[in-house]
């Protein structure tokens, strides 16, 4: 099985870096890059859920390559009963388990700036305001 490559493992530093506290479990994908499961990110109204789980790949062609999609939570629901909206799917399944697709592509991605960790933060800024 082929391990991280050194770009997979400082980006995986930089999430738990932005994520303090929170657990980051990081599996190598054997193909140098890796699964990522960052677990309690606080998430809160307008979604019933207080925190979810968010998961993704970082395959081995990173910094080059976007980290898309994220999935979280196949529980996903917004406590005023309105549908989840456009960019979010439900029926997905991440590593074999039920999952609802967060879909934001960077579609002008800078392998530069545009790291693991800020396009998850950026997810969940999106999340947490889209209507």
């Amino acid at each position: 099985m082929t391990q991280m490559q050194p770009q997979i493992e400082k980006a995986i530093g930089e999430i738990r870096s932005s994520f303090p506290g929170l657990n980051v479990e990081a599996e190598a994908d054997g193909a140098g890059g890796a699964h990522v499961i960052v677990h309690d990110v606080p998430l809160g109204p307008p979604y019933a859920q207080q925190t979810i789980w968010v998961g993704f790949q970082i395959t081995f062609q990173y910094p080059y390559a976007d980290v898309y999609p994220h999935f979280t939570c196949p529980n996903l629901a917004r406590t005023d009963g309105k549908p989840l909206g456009e960019g979010i799917g439900n029926g997905a399944n991440f590593r074999g388990k039920p999952a609802v697709q967060l879909s934001r592509r960077s579609n002008k991605l800078n392998p530069a700036t545009d790291t693991a960790a800020l396009k998850l933060l950026k997810v969940m800024q999106w999340l947490r305001t889209h209507p």
